[in-house]
């Protein structure tokens, strides 16, 4: 657990004293669960982590108000975060963080990884997807790639001077890979690329593109697919605008052009042609990753708007008096912790191994449509105040709208259950 303690390694800055939420009682005993402790986002809950996780969280938590929560809404007037806050998380240890300290990462279990990818989301921050470079784009070079592609690029992206993005999304293909037109062709030591691809988060960002191109023409996305990994200045390689989206204000998402990009042949991740069984590997990974962040989001929701609703007054006294109110917020908790449940067997499963695709896929659609859920009855119990921007809470609502839709749309995840069912 070496890496872990690297990790950690900014404690004497983030998580000095004891800290407010990681307390005595939760050492000592049993760890509680969030729906039986006093507040769903406190440190020292959950079974599946221990005392090495808990500082961990502590420590990101303080990263995250220092560095992140302060600048936030300048990032979204902006459209992106800044260089510095990504160079920041890898100085202190969150960024690649189950990547393997042998092939350039930090060198902790994936249940680590998952903390610091709470943490974020649990904020309301949604501008750095630091997830998205650390657990789903990296390990494609982790695993996949050769030693001189992990020595050359993933030290770097560690930390935080090389981020990433994945080019998989086209105009005419999103969760249907078999229509991805971007294609590459080889020549000498070189593949030619050429294509677009759209929806792209980190896209403004990014110094390395891992790109899904057709490297076999007429055959099936199943034998026709390769990875590449295109760099910032390769000519031929044009970004286009920043776009504007109806939430996640601070995350840059673009249109990428390669227009005849010469890709060295050694930035080919793995083997021609395998690109599709590399994808269909990971893919529960990051569908498991989304909802993770989204019962992360559900916790940091219910928290805030209780807290709202104990200082808000209205007919006498504050709003957490009426019966109704009340009955809400219980059946929102009721509906949180059951998901919780749900996605820390997930976690652990995954953390053994032992996750499958079908289940990953349920994790994702059902924690992404509590997660909607959950933003829509918080906008109403914060009535005019939710609708307002200036609340994050109204921040909140319209960026859990993305999650349904993208690491897969949720009718493909219940597609993928359904086979499961019905061979």
């Amino acid at each position: 657990m070496m890496g872990l303690f690297r990790s950690c390694g900014s404690l004497s800055r983030y998580a000095a004293g004891n800290g407010r939420a990681l307390c005595v009682s939760a050492r000592k005993l049993a760890r509680p669960e969030p729906a039986s402790a006093p507040s769903m986002t406190d440190i020292g809950t959950r079974r599946i982590f221990n005392e090495e996780h808990d500082m961990l969280r502590e420590a990101c938590r303080r990263f995250v108000e220092a560095e992140i929560t302060p600048h936030h809404r300048q990032w979204e007037e902006d459209g992106m975060v800044s260089r510095e806050v990504w160079e920041k998380a890898g100085a202190n240890g969150f960024l690649n963080v189950c990547i393997p300290e042998e092939n350039g990462g930090v060198g902790a279990d994936f249940k680590s990884a998952m903390v610091v990818a709470e943490e974020v989301i649990q904020s309301g921050a949604t501008g750095p997807f630091f997830s998205l470079h650390s657990d789903i784009i990296v390990p494609y070079l982790s695993k996949y790639g050769n030693d001189e592609q992990r020595k050359r690029f993933i030290p770097s992206m560690t930390a935080g001077k090389c981020i990433t993005a994945i080019g998989m999304s086209e105009p005419g293909a999103g969760s249907d890979l078999q229509g991805l037109e971007t294609n590459a062709v080889r020549d000498g030591d070189d593949y030619i690329l050429n294509g677009s691809k759209t929806w792209i988060s980190n896209g403004q960002l990014s110094d390395a593109v891992v790109v899904v191109a057709k490297t076999k023409k007429e055959a099936r996305a199943a034998h026709a697919l390769s990875l590449f990994v295109v760099e910032r200045g390769m000519p031929g390689f044009e970004r286009g605008k920043n776009l504007h989206k109806i939430g996640l204000k601070a995350q840059d998402t673009s249109e990428l052009f390669f227009s005849d990009v010469r890709v060295p042949a050694a930035n080919l991740i793995g083997e021609e042609n395998k690109a599709f069984y590399y994808m269909m590997a990971e893919l529960p990974q990051e569908r498991l990753c989304v909802g993770v962040m989204a019962i992360a989001a559900c916790e940091g929701l219910f928290e805030w708007t209780r807290e709202y609703l104990d200082t808000r007054k209205a007919f006498g006294g504050p709003l957490s008096k009426m019966q109704l109110i009340r009955h809400r917020m219980a059946q929102m908790k009721t509906d949180i912790a059951v998901g919780r449940a749900f996605i820390d067997s997930c976690i652990e499963r995954h953390n053994n191994n032992e996750l499958d695709s079908a289940t990953a896929s349920m994790a994702k659609s059902w924690a992404s449509e509590l997660q909607n859920k959950v933003a829509n009855e918080c906008v109403q119990l914060h009535g005019g105040m939710g609708y307002m921007y200036d609340y994050k809470i109204g921040r909140a609502y319209v960026d859990a709208r993305i999650q349904p839709i993208y690491a897969g749309t949720n009718e493909i995840m219940m597609d993928l259950v359904s086979r499961t069912i019905f061979n």
